[in-house]
């Protein structure tokens, strides 16, 4: 008997391990870009840019430094880290070494907040998407972005991307989530006591979405205006802009201003340089940019209300 058992074959041995093993829970590493979710969710915050064809990936890169410049600029936030900037003189003077103990111990403790702007792949060419998070407010941000490329403030070149879209609330791109937007974005700049009468405009884009037509989003986003306001193409306080990307609509409230900051377009805001013309002739011709005159991708409409005679 013990002879038969060492000439067992060996491979019983195998197939009984391998069935043990089957029954194990395998665990894997998570990738550290799965951290963020890939697609736009419902309650986001961020900035739409268009760009040059197959320019994406410069275009992305370029804008994260712009952003991370005026981060720093604005809120005194890096924009990695989303922490503030240490003062200098928090480094000087030794201080008391129980309190610096304490407050490493507090960094050490204190979870890191992620990076204020995460860019979202998209399926979309010649389109990118930057989730934006506290401090960040997109339409004072992406405003002081654009005035100083009007005034000529030296910034981090954009070479590639051309129009920037601040987005204040998003939400599912349902009738439901069109309320709900708004109700959002809307209600601090037309409701409630003191807020006057006000001239305004409203401005769709949409976007591989069959859900919801121009005029259909042009009725809902008046009737949330609500009465007491007057529409004014060209002299306009305020300006609404709509976007629906697929399953996704988004909301915001820009200025007076907007059309003479060229909608928020840097290429234009910028204008070309001879370097620029030359890149971009060359570009061209290798037909892996837009016409500069091209119009954005997605259909955009203006909100015109005719009234009644």
């Amino acid at each position: 008997m013990d002879s038969k058992k060492r000439k067992a074959d060996p491979r019983s041995r195998v197939d009984g391990n391998s069935k043990r093993q089957k029954g194990k829970k395998q665990w894997s590493m998570p990738r550290r870009d799965a951290a963020e979710p890939r697609g736009i969710q419902p309650g986001d915050t961020g900035i739409w840019a268009t760009c040059a064809m197959k320019k994406e990936g410069k275009s992305v890169a370029e804008l994260r430094d712009l952003f991370h410049e005026y981060a720093l600029k604005l809120y005194g936030v890096d924009s990695v880290s989303g922490e503030a900037e240490k003062d200098s003189s928090d480094e000087e003077g030794g201080g008391d070494i129980e309190a610096e103990i304490n407050k490493e111990l507090d960094a050490i403790r204190k979870p890191s907040g992620g990076s204020l702007f995460t860019s979202v792949r998209l399926e979309t060419q010649c389109l990118i998407f930057f989730k934006t998070r506290q401090p960040v407010e997109p339409v004072s941000f992406i405003n002081t972005i654009c005035k100083d490329a009007a005034d000529g403030v030296e910034q981090k070149l954009c070479r590639f991307v051309k129009r920037l879209t601040p987005i204040t609330a998003t939400d599912k791109a349902t009738e439901r989530g069109l309320d709900a937007v708004a109700e959002a974005v809307l209600a601090p700049h037309f409701h409630g006591e003191g807020k006057g009468s006000k001239k305004f405009a409203i401005r769709t884009s949409i976007r591989n979405n069959k859900e919801f037509t121009r005029d259909k989003l042009i009725k809902k986003v008046a009737a949330a205006v609500g009465p007491g306001h007057k529409v004014d193409l060209s002299n306009y306080d305020l300006l609404i802009l709509v976007e629906v990307y697929q399953n996704i609509l988004g909301m915001s409230v820009v200025g007076a201003d907007y059309d003479q900051l060229k909608r928020y377009n840097l290429e234009e805001l910028h204008g070309f340089t001879e370097q620029d013309a030359s890149t971009t002739k060359q570009s061209k011709e290798e037909g892996n940019i837009e016409k500069p005159r091209q119009a954005d991708p997605g259909s955009r409409g203006t909100f015109e209300i005719k009234e009644d005679a």
